[in-house]
């Protein structure tokens, strides 16, 4: 991991990778890093995730390509698990995994063992200096991904009192963008209880999310709770004050969403690579301030295009109050129609060869491509052709 002065060199930005298609979106989008788990032992159990055999694969499709990949092994960890992180770790050192994302104690010491640099993730509620002093001291540990609850201020106050020297050698990471746990740092057992899915061992069935129901016992009246679904936060979003975590002192902004689509992990990622790039471009010039306020909210039209429960600042303003989700599932402003398969491409004519299956679709139509290879790509379709015959109409008669 890149040691990093909070004055002079830009945040990392690092993006989830839930499969192979999201981790080329990821790359493509400008990613500095990008996190990923393995299946069976990571937090999100619901992504297609990686096999083993995978890891040195994505190590060299992220070296190729000037990005940090970071292995996520932050679940709670079973003694049934020993030799199985250990045999994934001793992975990790032979393909140059650049970092393991942990704050089980036996995940630490192995890695550490192995000389792989070790982030320690939110799980651990690190939310001070005297914390992030010692693991710093006994086990060389540089990168300390804070706790949700931490707001601005905490940041501020971790960093001046790490002291100038410790300060640079300590990266402080947060969660910039996606979706928001109600417990502390996600450490929640409402789905353990009521299915048997751990959220601790990344099978969470979200139960949280759902709107609910009050009755009462004698008289079975019962009641829905409010508008609101009160143990559903909405998602976090510090694009609109992104410039006070930089200023702050973040290391990494550490983008949610390893269970969300490509479309999702490309075009947050491009949000946020276009917002640091701006600020560090143009900052201290004349009319600054203005301009990049007019680019933010430019910004803020794309985010809402694709899967979010509403947007809230999270902590690092303050206290949230009241700012649940409003409605089940996605508040995106544009919604995706499964078409068909790409049986072929010629790419001397750029032409591609379409079994259409689903849904209807015309000239003029903005049409997605996805794959582990193509990652996301999104153009308008200028022509079409049945049967080497132009279509021309711009209505959807056609499927």
């Amino acid at each position: 991991m890149n040691q990093r002065n909070s004055e002079n060199r830009k945040p990392e930005i690092m993006s989830p990778a839930g499969d192979w298609t999201a981790l080329r979106a990821a790359v493509d989008a400008g990613c500095d890093a990008l996190y990923f788990g393995i299946k069976g032992i990571n937090m999100r159990a619901g992504a297609e995730n990686f096999s083993l055999a995978d890891i040195k694969k994505i190590a060299g499709l992220c070296s190729s390509s000037g990005v940090k990949a970071y292995l996520a092994l932050n679940t709670v960890v079973y003694e049934s698990d020993l030799l199985k992180i250990k045999k994934i770790i001793l992975k990790c050192k032979e393909s140059g995994i650049d970092a393991i994302i942990c704050w089980d104690l036996a995940v630490i010491r192995e890695a550490v063992k192995q000389g792989i640099p070790v982030c320690i993730s939110t799980q651990m509620s690190v939310s001070n200096s005297d914390s992030i002093l010692f693991f710093h001291k006994n086990f060389g540990i540089k990168r300390f991904v804070l706790a949700r609850e931490c707001s601005l201020g905490d940041i501020k106050k971790i960093r001046k009192n790490l002291g100038v020297k410790l300060s640079r050698d300590i990266e402080i990471e947060v969660f910039a963008h996606g979706a928001m746990c109600v417990s502390i740092s996600g450490r929640c057992f409402l789905s353990q209880f009521q299915t048997g899915k751990s959220a601790n061992r990344g099978e969470c069935l979200q139960l949280c999310r759902r709107e609910y129901l009050i009755t009462e016992k004698d008289e079975k009246y019962s009641f829905l709770v409010g508008n609101n679904y009160i143990l559903s936060p909405r998602d976090l979003c510090t694009l609109p004050f992104i410039e006070k975590l930089i200023e702050a002192g973040v290391s990494c902004f550490k983008i949610e969403g390893r269970n969300r689509s490509p479309e999702y992990v490309g075009t947050v990622t491009g949000v946020y690579r276009k917002a640091v790039d701006f600020y560090f471009r143009n900052r201290g010039k004349r009319g600054f301030k203005k301009e990049f306020e007019a680019f933010k909210k430019e910004l803020s039209a794309d985010l809402k295009r694709v899967y979010n429960r509403g947007l809230s600042s999270g902590f690092f303003l303050g206290k949230p109050v009241n700012e649940w989700t409003d409605t089940h599932g996605s508040q995106a402003s544009t919604r995706k129609e499964y078409a068909g398969l790409v049986k072929k491409y010629y790419k001397k004519p750029g032409v591609a060869e379409v079994k259409v299956e689903s849904n209807k679709f015309a000239v003029g139509d903005e049409i997605m491509f996805q794959g582990p290879t193509t990652g996301v790509f999104s153009q308008t379709a200028e022509s079409i052709e049945v049967d080497h015959k132009r279509l021309c109409r711009q209505k959807k008669e056609w499927s």
